[in-house]
């Protein structure tokens, strides 16, 4: 068994290495590699992994992951300010494009229940098709990124409640105990639901603290994977969603400290998982019904393709603009995996014939094939109309394959480390998201690269294996974090230093155990606190000995504020500690103190001096 289980992995990693790099040499993505790969390997084509229905189902796994994923990068906020377009946009594209795709249903001759389920099964799009797609361009964040990711989330937590009632359906009327037993499945998930919520706020961070005080990079992902696969599997004997579950699980690790470390260690299952599920789409194809009737068959894929248009009437109702509609006309033509899920859901409950599901799950496959060609037709051909923001660029090529040093972020922090650097002549390299910055920087002679240090193959093409130091110098927490827990995994020999926006960042850093940290504010403030007392008339020996005491006791209470990071309580009573032994020590140095409490006396002298003699004048 051992034997057949690697020899199906081997014919799985051949096919998506052989196929997937020419599709996508073609520009045509890589979802569209994996499809062609499975169908290859399929039972329609070589038959080399006969099970295609047992692969599909375990690869749904991968839609665990990608939802994981994205809940880890969706903090609570941000999807508070999302529920209009979820529930408003999303809601609103369901209804029209159910209503136009269920008439159509039932003027093709299907009852109208019938109609109704497949008009509602066919109107959900692909989540990891589109996520994927949006991916690959870096387009998540784009607003109909945002719009799309929106839709989605509200079609998968729309399909679930379908699923349940599809039984139902197919007795064509309540029958005597059916509203008890849906009242019963509707109380259990309400309570998973809620369940799930408030056990991980309460158990999350207190298991992620002890697994991450082992020190074992092995114990952590343990427990990444373990929340994961336990959240999703409590949704599915709830009779939810395990996608679901993980999207919810990787909600509640948003605000985490430890949401880096997670996402770099699920990061590499997510991509696998993801690529499987591809793959096993096409092998479920059907492929010789094309052949039997092709006009049914490319008529019915045209057909719903054509439900982009319905698409588009709720982006416009939405107001969204026509650049935007357009694009999520395209994006958002295909049918989606729940699509096979419930047609055969509505299949083993009699509601739909069996060659009507399988022709219509073809349809939905050949749909999602068709959709990065679409798009990147689209893309080429109607965006470039609207007159928006100018063609992503690509990163620059990077010759400098021995750099002493890699600097991350070239803004006003890291050009004065460049400026020193270039000065004794110690060969380093920059590199710089922000587009504009590195051609600005560069009329200045400055060698600065435009590349997102957060991808590991481009770190690589920096010289991460060769230099000695790599040196975070970008201002977002959040980037710089994930650019360290990443590098420091792929390269464990860089000595790393960071730049800290607050000290928020600098314990996320110190937890990170980065090798230097250096609050970019805390100099400056210093400094000036320093030259403010010698302004007020203390001596500099004075005001420096001022700042040698303050600033090891404030790096002693960071230290201090890290052992019960995360508890807000007991942070707030060290920062009142700290507060008390720094005037405690103050005390103790008298000759300041008298100096300090000298200067309002000696002011207000000097300016009764300064009255007498206007009086005798």
């Amino acid at each position: 068994m051992a034997t057949a289980l690697l020899l199906n992995v081997l014919i799985f990693l051949t096919a998506a290495v052989l196929v997937v790099p020419i599709i996508k040499r073609l520009g045509l993505g890589e979802v569209l590699g994996y499809l062609i790969a499975g169908v290859l390997i399929g039972p329609s084509a070589l038959g080399l992994v006969p099970d295609a229905e047992g692969v599909l189902q375990f690869s749904q796994v991968g839609i665990v992951f990608l939802l994981f994923v994205i809940g880890l990068e969706l903090k609570p906020a941000r999807l508070k300010l999302m529920r209009k377009a979820v529930f408003g946009f999303g809601s609103l594209q369901v209804a029209i494009t159910t209503l136009v795709l269920g008439l159509t249903a039932l003027a093709l001759g299907l009852p109208p229940v019938a109609a109704a389920v497949v008009g509602f099964s066919l109107g959900l799009c692909s989540t990891p098709l589109v996520l994927h797609l949006l991916g690959e361009r870096q387009e998540l964040n784009s607003r109909h990124g945002r719009h799309a990711f929106a839709l989605l989330l509200f079609q998968d937590m729309a399909a679930i409640p379908v699923l349940a009632v599809i039984p139902i359906l197919a007795a064509d009327s309540l029958v005597s105990g059916g509203m008890t037993a849906v009242l019963k499945e509707v109380a259990i998930a309400v309570v998973a639901f809620t369940g799930l919520i408030f056990g991980g706020r309460k158990l999350l961070p207190p298991l992620f603290r002890l697994a991450a005080a082992t020190d074992s990079r092995e114990v952590f992902a343990g427990m990444s994977l373990l929340v994961l696969i336990g959240a999703a599997l409590l949704m599915e004997l709830a009779g939810l969603s395990m996608a679901l579950g993980a999207f919810i699980a990787g909600i509640l690790l948003a605000d985490s400290e430890y949401r880096h470390s997670i996402e770099a260690d699920i990061e590499p299952f997510r991509g696998l998982l993801l690529g499987l599920f591809f793959m096993a789409v096409g092998m479920t194809a059907k492929v010789g019904l094309l052949a039997q009737s092709p006009g049914l068959v490319l008529g019915l894929t045209a057909l719903l393709l054509a439900k982009g248009a319905s698409l588009m009437i709720a982006a416009r109702v939405y107001r969204c603009g026509w650049r935007e509609t357009t694009t999520l006309g395209v994006l958002l033509s295909q049918g989606g995996e729940f699509a096979f899920v419930l047609l055969t859901a509505a299949g083993s409950a009699a509601l739909l014939a069996q060659d009507l599901v399988h022709v219509l799950v073809l349809v939905v496959s050949l749909s999602m094939a068709a959709t990065p060609i679409l798009f990147l037709g689209h893309e080429r051909l109607v965006r470039p109309l609207f007159k928006k923001p100018r063609p992503k660029r690509d990163f620059d090529a990077m010759d400098d394959d021995s750099p002493r040093i890699i600097l991350v972020g070239f803004g006003r922090f890291g050009q004065i480390m460049g400026r020193a650097l270039q000065g004794l002549e110690i060969p380093y390299t920059v590199l710089d998201i922000n587009a504009d910055h590195v051609d600005f920087v560069r009329r200045y002679g400055n060698k600065v690269y435009y590349g997102d240090a957060t991808r590991l193959d481009l770190l690589d093409a920096a010289g991460a294996r060769h230099a000695q130091v790599l040196v975070v110098a970008v201002g977002d927490p959040d980037i710089s974090m994930r650019i360290i827990h990443r590098a420091s995994k792929r390269f464990p020999h860089l000595k790393i230093y960071a730049r800290a926006r607050d000290r928020h960042h600098a314990q996320l850093l110190m937890r990170a155990k980065v090798g230097f940290i250096l609050r970019e504010l805390l100099p400056a403030s210093l400094e000036m606190t320093r030259e403010v007392l010698i302004g007020l008339g203390v001596p500099r020996d004075q005001a420096q000995h001022t700042i040698d005491t303050f600033r090891p006791h404030d790096e002693e209470t960071l230290r201090r504020q890290l052992e019960v990071f995360g508890n807000e309580k007991k942070q707030m009573q060290t920062v009142r500690q700290a507060a008390k032994e720094l005037e405690t020590l103050f005390e103790a140095d008298e000759d300041i103190l008298t100096r300090v409490e000298e200067i309002p006396r000696r002011q207000a002298s000097d300016g009764d001096d300064t009255k007498r003699s206007a009086n005798e004048s």
